[in-house]
């Protein structure tokens, strides 16, 4: 949704609704971004599996194991649900933000009327 000026040009400010939950698209998009992330991290986990079996076999295993667990991690992470929207600050104050008034005394200021009936 863009904003135009009176003269014809888009308005570059953009207005986000502070609670509102994030689009399906975006949502999508950042799942699919952690998920692939995933899948790079358990590929680059394999392979160095390979290169360090001769090398140094207790962590060519410690990296088989980070391959194997990866996937079910990856996939979890992706399939997480939409996140919760943020809590909409309260419109209600909560404690007593003004005392009641202290009680009435008995100098009580005379009025004009008063004072033109005691003359």
């Amino acid at each position: 949704m863009a904003r135009w000026r009176r003269s014809g040009a888009p308005d570059a400010s953009v207005y986000r609704i502070t609670g509102a939950r994030r689009g399906l698209a975006e949502d999508v998009r950042g799942r699919q971004r952690r998920y692939v992330i995933s899948m790079l991290i358990r590929t680059a986990a394999v392979l160095l599996t390979f290169v360090l079996w001769d090398l140094s076999r207790p962590l060519a295993v410690a990296t088989l194991v980070v391959g194997t667990v990866m996937p079910y991690i990856a996939v979890v992470i992706a399939n997480a649900g939409r996140e919760n929207s943020p809590a909409m600050p309260s419109t209600f104050i909560t404690s007593a933000s003004r005392s009641a008034l202290p009680p009435a005394t008995d100098s009580v200021p005379e009025t004009n009327r008063q004072r033109e009936q005691a003359r």
